[in-house]
């Protein structure tokens, strides 16, 4: 897992490295160090590219003022053009910065190098909030725009995250913002802060989270090992979406899986099994987990037996579609004591769940600490929120937005959950790993806009 700053964190985290006897400036000279470094690495011989550095006044100006210099000193661009896009700094490392550069011979551009081959934004960093105006809006509608035959490196984070950068180098750690907006590639480079000054209450998920679920199986197993899921949903015109939950549920490595429908199911897979849903659920005696609301319907009937169901059960439930539009507008919250309960809304259904802020990450909190649940937030960067964890995916595409691709998760989760009843909070966490990833590596065989919601069933295990 890696850790998820903040603005303010990032900042403590400087303070503490300062205070304990790592001068400010050499920090700067890391961070511009490891920018250089990825230059090289990248887009060498440097001394044959056309480069723009665009400088801000603050912190992240001092950094371009360093990644200048050093690019001047060691490399000798063709052409360097470096920009003093905000006036010159006021005072700091940012200011010494600036003249050190200037003393190595540096000299400021006053015209647009549309020839440039590479851009570095070093204008505005993480301490920048708010709207964009004036110079600041300008430049980066310049960067956009004027550079035509430019790749665009980001310090630390894109300026105003308005900046189309196609590679961000950000320092220490990942920032919140680099994880949530579309910064290009991203790489977390180390500058020599100690890792006891990051301190963060967000998390990204890493494949490696997961190594213990995704282990080799015991030789002496067998399907009961694994746990039954109770698929509960399918109303009429929509039992394929109970189907597909109840497939990937056995894609994902549940021993069995039976689907409960008020509607009778055409199963085309005879692995699954069917049971006839009425007023309430059919017995439970052997099922290890429940998903309810693929499909169900909002049929008085059925909106019915999913309030009964989750609020009474001791038993893991999943809750999606239908089944979180029974629950809306719903204050109490799930009793301490009571099996897991595992929301998996879309933005749409979130708004009903509760009133949203628009702050995907608060959001889904709240929802969580409010009724005791664990909330799956889809959507770009699907956020996982349960007690005081929050965790980022990193996993996904567009071609996830398709009908299904939801009653899919539904049912990895599902099966996870059941195989892996003690650590279900990575289970959920692993199942949304696994149906991003699934969506990257069906894209690549089937383009964004060909797949469909049943192709990612055959690439969750995929390569691993």
């Amino acid at each position: 897992m890696k850790k998820l700053l903040t603005a303010e964190q990032m900042r403590e985290a400087d303070r503490l490295a300062i205070e304990s006897g790592i001068p400010g400036l050499i920090l700067m000279e890391s961070a511009a160090s490891r920018v250089v470094d990825f230059l090289v690495e990248r887009f060498s011989p440097l001394p044959k590219q056309r480069i723009t550095v665009v400088c801000g006044k603050g912190n992240n100006g001092g950094d371009g003022f360093a990644i200048a210099r050093q690019l001047l000193t060691r490399f000798a661009p063709e052409k360097l053009s470096v920009h003093l896009a905000l006036g010159k700094p006021v005072g700091g490392d940012a200011l010494v910065n600036y003249e050190m550069y200037l003393a190595s011979g540096g000299t400021f551009a006053t015209e647009i190098d549309a020839a440039s081959t590479l851009v570095i934004d070093a204008l505005l960093g993480t301490g920048f909030a708010g709207e964009l105006r004036g110079d600041a809006k300008t430049w980066v509608d310049t960067i956009n725009t004027a550079y035509p035959k430019a790749t665009v490196v980001a310090v630390d984070v894109p300026s105003g995250l308005a900046v189309k950068a196609h590679h961000t180098v950000t320092f220490a750690a990942p920032k919140i913002e680099t994880v949530l907006h579309d910064v290009g590639e991203l790489i977390v480079a180390n500058i020599g802060i100690p890792d006891r000054f990051l301190q963060a209450d967000v998390f990204l998920s890493e494949l490696q989270d997961f190594a213990g679920l995704l282990a080799p199986r015991a030789v002496d197993s067998h399907k009961g090992s694994y746990g039954h899921v109770l698929v509960v949903g399918g109303a009429p015109g929509k039992t394929g979406a109970a189907t597909m939950s109840g497939l990937s549920a056995l894609r994902a490595g549940a021993g069995w899986v039976t689907v409960a429908s008020s509607h009778p199911v055409n199963i085309e897979h005879p692995e699954l099994m069917a049971a006839e849903l009425g007023p309430a659920l059919p017995p439970l005696d052997r099922i290890t987990v429940i998903a309810v609301g693929p499909g169900i319907g909002n049929d008085p009937q059925m909106v019915r037996l999913v309030r009964e169901t989750v609020f009474a059960s001791k038993l893991p439930i999943i809750i999606d579609a239908d089944g979180l539009n029974a629950i809306a507008g719903m204050e109490q919250p799930f009793e301490v004591g009571c099996g897991p309960r595992i929301l998996t809304p879309h933005p749409g259904e979130m708004s009903r769940l509760m009133q949203v802020t628009g702050d995907r990450l608060a959001d889904a909190k709240n929802l969580a600490s409010r009724w005791n649940c664990c909330v799956v937030l889809k959507g770009h960067r699907t956020v996982i929120a349960h007690g005081d964890e929050v965790w980022v995916n990193p996993t996904g595409t567009p071609a996830l937005a398709k009908a299904g691709s939801g009653d899919i998760l539904t049912g990895v989760i599902g099966g996870l959950v059941a195989q892996f009843p003690s650590q279900w909070q990575l289970a959920v966490r692993c199942g949304v790993y696994l149906h991003g990833r699934a969506g990257q590596l069906a894209a690549k065989d089937h383009g964004e806009k060909g797949v469909i919601a049943t192709d990612l069933l055959r690439y969750l295990y995929a390569d691993l």
